[in-house]
């Protein structure tokens, strides 16, 4: 008999203890409100010569030792295991994680060589992306899926609700249920800072869909750009000058911004209308720009999007001019937004958000959003078999949106960029990117 491949066992973890009654309606914080109905998904992938030092032949001794620590280190994050019951309230009642094995028939060298999203979708424990939000989403706030490849490298997919976590709070998760495993026990790690973002933010009686009519009709295609360490410091020489210094982030997302901008603009058939404008908005962590500043390990959507005011481009758009309205369109979430954010004025925040989505929605101007989880520490989540070999993200299936994450060397970019198939077709021309970027065919 061969051997056989598809899901080995699935499992509810629980808490190692139950959660104290008093902790068990946890508040969203505005900023959770705020956040899309989606999930932030990571992967993980570990080599086979690491997994199989740890664990000889005996996998199951590797995935007994991840669900136990997980157990462990949900008594510390105690909402990742509740169910979200309203717009504003988990209830922390313990109703636990899932957690997926899953054997596959593929060579992990294969993914690492050229990541294709539908591959990368078999590893995560559910679809990280409800596009229709009318379906409401009744599972779980985090899920885990342990996949298995041929050659004896596994990947960990791991899935938390974006109504509570962003890419920091994922970070801080997986390496505090790293360290667990390690033996650190929960005495020996940074408490998650859980109220925090509640305390600073507190929920309010709003509905919003910051998503919505995001979905278009059009086809989109989805690729990853690479930008090594020596081409970003090429890029920032290129963009900078004395008074300009740009940062490797605002360097990458103003050449991706700029050369989507310029495949659309080739692409508009006869009749369409021209392109006049366009924008760009960007997420910005505001941790570090609080004051005082929040930890890392403050649990929560503690970020905002920075939206650009409209850059004519009917005529050549130079890197330089748009790099500079890149860095002054996330200055603006300085102190004096934030504070806006926690007072009253809180609805001028949100109306300028929305009324920038609607903008972007009319013809003959292009908008471009951008995340970055460039920084954050992926690539140190160590179980106790090595750190990962590579870490990637799902990005959003949505046109004209990207996703930046850093390479293993933390020197480089990797940029995920959801384009309509037509633009893209340009896109992988652009003479300028191929000059700083490789990406897969």
């Amino acid at each position: 008999m061969g051997e056989e491949y598809g899901i080995i066992s699935k499992e509810t973890i629980k808490p190692s203890f139950p959660t104290p009654i008093h902790l068990q309606h946890f508040k969203l914080s505005f900023l959770d409100q705020l956040a899309p109905s989606f999930r932030v998904p990571i992967l993980l992938f570990y080599s086979a010569s690491d997994v199989t030092t740890f664990a000889a032949t005996d996998i199951s001794a590797l995935s007994q030792k991840l669900k136990t620590s997980l157990s462990e280190v949900l008594t510390l994050y105690y909402p990742f295991c509740g169910r979200l019951r309203d717009s504003s309230i988990i209830e922390c009642n313990d109703e636990g994680v899932l957690f997926i094995h899953s054997k596959l028939p593929i060579e992990l060298s294969n993914i690492l060589k050229n990541p294709q999203l539908h591959t990368l979708c078999e590893l995560l424990p559910c679809p990280p992306y409800n596009l229709q939000p009318q379906q409401r989403d009744t599972s779980g706030i985090m899920a885990v899926q342990l996949s298995q490849f041929k050659c004896g490298g596994i990947a960990l997919g791991v899935c938390f609700s974006h109504k509570i976590a962003d890419a920091s709070t994922a970070a801080s998760f997986l390496n505090a249920w790293a360290a667990t495993s390690r033996g650190h026990g929960n005495g020996n790690l940074v408490p998650p800072l859980m109220e925090e973002a509640s305390l600073l933010f507190p929920p309010r009686n709003i509905s919003v869909d910051m998503t919505s009519g995001m979905v278009g009709q059009e086809k989109t295609v989805t690729k990853r750009f690479i930008f090594s360490g020596s081409s970003i410091s090429r890029l920032r020489q290129t963009i900078g000058c004395p008074s300009f210094n740009p940062s490797r982030v605002e360097a990458v997302t103003t050449l991706l911004w700029k050369s989507s901008l310029e495949a659309a603009k080739e692409s508009i058939d006869c009749g369409e209308e021209k392109i006049v404008a366009s924008g760009v908005s960007h997420t910005v962590n505001i941790r570090s720009r609080m004051v005082p500043s929040l930890s890392k390990h403050s649990i929560g959507n503690i970020w905002q999007y920075a939206v650009s005011s409209l850059v004519e481009v009917e005529g050549e758009v130079g890197l330089r001019d748009l790099a500079e309205r890149m860095r002054e369109t996330i200055g603006k979430v300085d102190g004096d937004y934030i504070k806006k954010l926690q007072s009253d004025e809180f609805v001028e925040v949100v109306e300028a958000i929305e009324g920038a989505r609607r903008l972007a929605e009319q013809k003959g101007i292009r908008g471009y959003g951008f995340t970055s989880w460039v920084g954050f520490e992926f690539y140190e989540v160590d179980f106790g078999w090595g750190k990962p070999i590579y870490a990637s993200t799902i990005p959003v299936p949505i046109k004209n949106l990207g996703t930046l994450m850093s390479t293993k060397d933390g020197d480089g970019i990797e940029a995920w960029l959801t384009l309509t198939t037509r633009d893209m077709a340009r896109l992988e021309h652009n003479a300028e990117l191929l000059n700083f970027a490789s990406f897969d065919s």
